[in-house]
C-alpha cells in the first residue's frame, strides 16, 4: 500500500471508488474517504455480489447456496495497486481502483472474473508463454430513452442533424460528435487508457475504439475503465451510448473484436511464427484450439439474450457466423490480418461488445492454450469469401450455447468448475426473466392473429 498511499497523495485524492466487475461486467463496491481508504486497507463485499445478473436478480435458492456459503459471508477485497485510474468525471478528486477478492483464508475467490482471468494467465506463465492481446471496442451513441418500449435514435451531431444511412469510415460523421469524442480522449488520457486509432463504424452513430497490444490484465481492466469513462461522456452530453451487443433493429451489432499473438516470456520472440517466416506448430494448435472449444465457450463470447441477435445467419452486414480461418478475410469468424512474421496474430471477430473483457479475454486464451497442449489440428484456412450460412458447430441462441458449455469438462477444470456453475446459473436467472416479457413484436404480429 506504501506506493499506492503516495499517488493518492501526490494527486490529493479525496475519494475512492472500491470497484471489482462482476460476471456481467458490472463494477460492484462501495465508494470511501481516502483516510478511511488507506486505514481499512481494503474492503468487504458479499459475496453474492458476483452471483447477481444485470437486472439484480440471483440463480434459484438450491443453485445458489450449492455455490455459496448459507450464510452469505463477505469476501475481502484488496486494491491492486497496478489498476488505479483518476476519474476525470468527478467533481472532486477522486480515484477508482480495481480490486481482487479472496475468502477469508487469502485464497482467490473463483467466481470472481478477473481471477478467472489471473488463473488462465499463470498457465501461459507456467509454460514460459508471454500472450499479447489487442481488443477493438465498439458502441452507438443514441439519444436519451427513458422507454424502454420505444426504439433507440441517433442523437443530434454538430449540423443539428441526426444521422442517416451507413457512414462506414466516414471522417465527417465521426467529426459530427467531436465534443463527446474529445472528452473521452481526454478523459482516457487522464487514465493512461492506451487507446489508439477512432473508427466510424457502419451503424448509425456506431464507433470503434482500438487499443493498443499489451497484456491481457492490464487491457482487460483499461476495456472495463473505457466502457464507465464512454457512459459518462456521454451523459455529461446529454446522449447515452450503449455496448449492447444488437441495440438497433436493422442496424449491425457492436462486437469486441479480440487480435491475439504469443511471445516468448524470456526473449520476446513471436512463438506463431517460424525463424523462416513461416506459421509456426503453435500458431496452427492455438487456431484449432478455438474452432474446437469456441462452440462450447460461447456464452462467455456472447452472455446476452440480445447477444444472439449479432449472428443472424443469412442476413448480409452483421457479425461471422462461423469459426473458419483465413488470412486478410472479414467474412470469417478467426480472422490473420495480414502483417510481418514478427506481428502474426489472429483477431477472434466473434465476441460481442457486450461481454465482460475479463472473461472474454480469459477465454480466448483457454481456446488456444487447450489447442496447444492437446496438440490439436485446424481445418483447412477457407480461400473464399464466406456467405451467410451459419456453421453448424455453433450455438447461435443462448439455451443452446448454455447446454453447450455445461457439457464441456475442459473448460470447467481451465477456468474453475466454480466459476463455470455460477457463471452458468446466472445466466439461466437473466434467460428466466427475460422470458416473463412480452416483446412489441409479440404484440404487433400476434395480438390479434392468432
Amino acid at each position: 500500500m506504501k506506493k499506492l498511499t503516495q499517488w493518492l497523495h501526490d494527486n490529493h485524492i479525496t475519494e475512492i471508488e472500491c470497484i471489482t466487475p462482476d460476471q456481467t461486467g458490472i463494477a460492484r463496491g462501495k465508494i470511501m474517504p481516502t483516510d478511511k481508504f488507506i486505514a481499512e486497507k481494503g474492503i468487504r463485499l458479499p459475496e453474492s455480489v458476483l452471483l447477481q445478473t444485470a437486472t439484480g436478480d440471483y440463480p434459484d435458492d438450491e443453485t445458489y447456496y450449492n455455490i455459496l456459503d448459507p450464510a452469505d459471508i463477505d469476501m475481502r477485497l484488496r486494491p491492486d495497486e497496478d489498476a488505479v485510474f483518476m476519474v476525470p468525471w468527478a467533481h472532486e478528486p477522486t480515484a477508482q481502483i480495481i480490486h481482487d477478492c479472496y475468502d477469508s483464508m487469502g485464497n482467490a475467490i473463483e467466481l470472481s472474473p478477473r481471477n478467472v482471468l489471473k488463473r488462465v494467465l499463470a498457465l501461459y506463465k507456467e509454460k514460459g508463454w508471454q500472450p499479447i492481446v489487442a481488443p477493438e471496442v465498439e458502441f452507438y451513441l443514441t439519444q436519451r430513452c427513458t422507454d424502454p418500449d420505444l426504439p433507440l435514435v441517433p442523437p443530434i451531431g454538430r449540423s443539428g442533424r441526426a444521422e442517416s444511412g451507413r457512414q462506414s469510415f466516414s471522417i465527417d460523421a465521426a467529426n459530427e460528435y467531436d465534443p463527446i469524442i474529445e472528452d473521452i480522449y481526454d478523459w482516457s488520457e487522464a487514465q493512461n487508457l492506451d487507446i489508439d486509432t477512432l473508427i466510424h463504424e457502419e451503424g448509425v452513430a456506431q464507433m470503434e475504439f482500438n487499443f493498443r497490444h499489451g497484456d491481457p490484465l492490464k487491457l482487460a481492466d483499461q476495456v472495463f475503465v473505457f466502457k464507465r469513462t464512454v457512459r459518462e461522456a456521454a451523459l455529461k452530453h446529454n446522449i447515452s451510448a450503449t455496448f449492447m451487443a444488437k441495440p438497433i433493429t436493422n442496424e449491425p451489432g457492436s462486437s469486441m473484436h479480440i487480435h491475439q499473438s504469443l511471445l516468448d516470456a524470456k526473449t520476446g520472440r513471436n512463438l506463431f511464427s517460424n525463424e523462416n517466416g513461416t506459421m509456426s506448430t503453435l500458431f496452427l494448435n492455438f487456431i484449432a484450439g478455438m474452432q474446437t472449444y469456441i462452440p462450447r465457450a460461447m456464452p462467455l463470447f456472447a452472455p446476452n439474450v440480445n447477444s444472439y441477435r449479432r449472428y443472424l445467419p443469412g442476413e448480409a452486414g452483421n457479425s461471422p457466423v462461423n469459426i473458419e480461418w483465413a488470412e486478410d478475410n472479414r467474412t470469417v469468424g478467426l480472422r490473420i490480418p495480414n502483417s510481418e512474421p514478427e506481428a502474426r496474430r489472429v483477431e477472434n471477430r466473434l465476441p460481442g461488445s457486450d461481454t465482460n473483457p475479463y472473461l472474454a479475454m480469459a477465454t480466448n486464451l483457454a481456446c488456444g492454450y487447450l489447442g496447444m497442449t492437446q496438440g490439436l489440428t485446424p481445418r483447412k484456412p477457407v480461400s473464399e469469401r464466406l456467405g451467410t450460412e451459419a456453421d453448424p458447430d455453433m450455438p447461435f441462441n443462448l439455451e443452446a450455447a448454455l447446454d453447450a458449455m455445461e457439457g464441456c469438462e475442459e473448460l470447467r477444470e481451465i477456468l474453475g468448475p466454480v466459476f463455470v456453475d455460477g457463471f452458468i446459473a446466472t445466466r439461466w436467472a437473466e434467460y428466466e426473466g427475460f422470458k416473463r416479457v412480452i416483446s412489441s413484436w409479440e404484440r404487433e404480429f400476434l395480438l390479434s392473429s392468432v
